[in-house]
């Protein structure tokens, strides 16, 4: 491990916990991320291992079978993760954003019955909020709910499901109109089991095959089609219609933190390869690393690799304090994204011609970097995010 992206005043158990993921990665992952990513394969071995290290209830409370730890704890995972493949974080991701939901706003028997399976990866969750006429517009979406006796019966269309196919819990957005004078209070949040796989997975639901990505392959990322789903009304999070936007909100805002950390691990691999390569390699006599106009890009991918792990792991602190962190968050994920974008790329040139080359792991990272500038929300959203806040936070008394 070099000196960039360490992370002060880790406990023990944390420093273990990274140190074994670590050893994890560059031992199960590394050598065969590349390989699986091309064929576009699902990790089956991989998330096996991941699932006997406890890493899919690493914040579920150790009552309900899990770790027990932070969210800076799950992040610097995630980053470590996605080093490795950040596809891999991906799985982990939507898994988490479900538990988080469920552990935060769930009722006691929603807690009891789906945590301790999800803590030991039995039970698979996906987060379904966006849909096809709309994506970060959540106050746009369609899909519909309507109470029958003690069922809802749900019709719509979702789409970007990570984990689609191989979830076997959804958390559903959907529109109950409980006649709230406001849309986002006439939103519920419904905990939708199904079997794993493709086609008709329950009565009415449907998911459709994977999506064709230009990256982040292996995961697999669906639609999903309701037509006619009755989903019992104690599946409702909470137990109460009218709360789904503000819970659905509450996960996106850890999932920033997550495609943050996400961030942080594709471009400290970017950088590690770049680093290598220029000290490899050999132009006009002399290596590459001497040329200045390639020590100035390793200084740039360097400092940049340095600022977004340090904003990320403010982000995870601040959360851990139990204090609001949209801002802290949002700005997270808008930095981090986008300065991995820049230091992959910085590799990638730093390779010349072999980085066009699917030979070389730069390749892969150049075509996985651009989904996190979408991810949980576009960096034109992140914007809004963080400037609102700051409006709220320096608006005159006038």
């Amino acid at each position: 491990m070099g000196r960039l992206a360490q992370t002060d005043g880790l406990s023990d158990v944390q420093r273990e916990i990274l140190s074994t993921v670590r050893a994890f990665v560059d031992k199960e992952i590394l050598p065969v991320a590349t390989e699986l990513e091309h064929r576009d394969e699902y990790p089956t071995d991989i998330v096996e291992g991941m699932k006997e290290l406890g890493l899919f209830g690493i914040m579920i409370p150790e009552e309900y079978g899990g770790l027990g730890e932070s969210l800076l704890t799950y992040a610097l995972v995630v980053e470590e993760i996605a080093r490795g493949w950040m596809s891999l974080s991906g799985i982990i991701n939507t898994h988490f954003i479900v538990a988080y939901m469920i552990n935060q706003h769930g009722t006691e028997e929603q807690k009891r019955h789906f945590l301790p399976r999800m803590a030991e990866g039995a039970v698979r969750g996906a987060f379904s909020m966006s849909e096809p006429h709309c994506g970060s517009d959540v106050s746009a979406i369609r899909t519909k709910a309507v109470r029958q006796g003690d069922e809802y019966v749900i019709d719509g269309q979702k789409m970007w499901l990570t984990n689609g196919g191989s979830a076997n819990l959804v958390a559903v957005l959907a529109r109950t109109d409980e006649g709230a004078s406001s849309v986002y209070r006439n939103m519920t949040t419904f905990l939708v089991e199904k079997e794993p796989g493709f086609g008709q997975t329950r009565p009415g639901l449907t998911i459709p095959s994977k999506i064709a990505k230009m990256g982040y392959k292996g995961v697999d990322t669906t639609e999903m089609v309701l037509e006619g789903v009755r989903v019992p009304a104690d599946r409702v999070l909470g137990g109460a219609p009218g709360k789904g936007f503000y819970q659905m909100m509450d996960g996106v805002e850890v999932g920033r933190v997550n495609v943050a950390a996400r961030g942080c691990g594709v471009a400290q691999r970017a950088f590690e390869l770049g680093v290598r390569y220029a000290q490899q390699r050999e132009t006009f006599g002399k290596p590459l690393h001497e040329h200045q106009a390639i020590q100035f890009k390793l200084a740039e991918m360097a400092t940049k690799v340095e600022a977004a792990h340090q904003m990320m792991v403010t982000a995870a602190r601040k959360k851990d304090s139990g204090r609001r962190n949209d801002l802290e968050s949002g700005m997270a994920k808008y930095l981090a994204s986008e300065y991995c974008k820049e230091v992959v790329e910085d590799a990638f040139r730093i390779h010349g011609g072999y980085g066009y080359s699917k030979e070389y792991e730069i390749e892969r990272l150049y075509r996985e970097a651009p989904m996190l500038l979408i991810g949980e929300g576009t960096a034109e959203v992140q914007k809004m995010i963080i400037g609102r806040r700051l409006m709220e936070e320096y608006r005159l008394n006038t």
